[in-house]
């Protein structure tokens, strides 16, 4: 490309442009490598899939002894995405009773799993109601849609 000089006003000269085409510079490989890992972590919004966990474990019938680890991963995982949900929306912001339910999420997700079946099985419930009290606060501030199966009862 080439630069015109300009015609200026009373007697001044315009500066020259002149364009230069710098390649644009890679991302360093560890910021590609960590946005790749994220996006392979990332998961969609399953709001069915999400009630059906919590309905296993908030069942009558307590879940089988083989089942406790699985459950409890993917509720935490459940948990982690609703409270990423909250705190992208501020739903703090929106309802304050967000706050207490994203506190008492992050706790079920830092706790561990007792290894007692006992404990297992109360520490699950406690997931199963932090994520359902939690999904029904987003779904009332409209964060998130409602699950098939839930906007059935509402």
């Amino acid at each position: 490309m080439t630069a015109t000089v300009l015609p200026s006003r009373i007697g001044e000269t315009m500066p020259r442009w002149t364009h230069s085409v710098e390649p644009a510079r890679p991302p360093a490989n560890a910021a590609l490598r960590a946005a790749l890992t994220a996006v392979r972590a990332w998961t969609p919004y399953a709001g069915d899939a999400l009630l059906d966990d919590v309905g296993n474990v908030l069942d009558t019938v307590a879940p089988s002894e083989e089942r406790v680890e699985e459950l409890g991963q993917r509720l935490r995982g459940h948990l982690m995405q609703l409270v990423s949900i909250a705190t992208t929306f501020e739903a703090e912001k929106q309802d304050p009773r967000a706050v207490q339910r994203i506190h008492s999420a992050r706790q079920s997700i830092q706790a561990e799993m007792p290894g007692d079946y006992a404990k297992a099985v109360s520490h699950l419930r406690r997931m199963g109601w932090a994520v359902h009290e939690l999904l029904e606060l987003l779904v009332e501030i409209g964060c998130v849609k409602a699950p098939d199966s839930l906007s059935e009862v509402l």
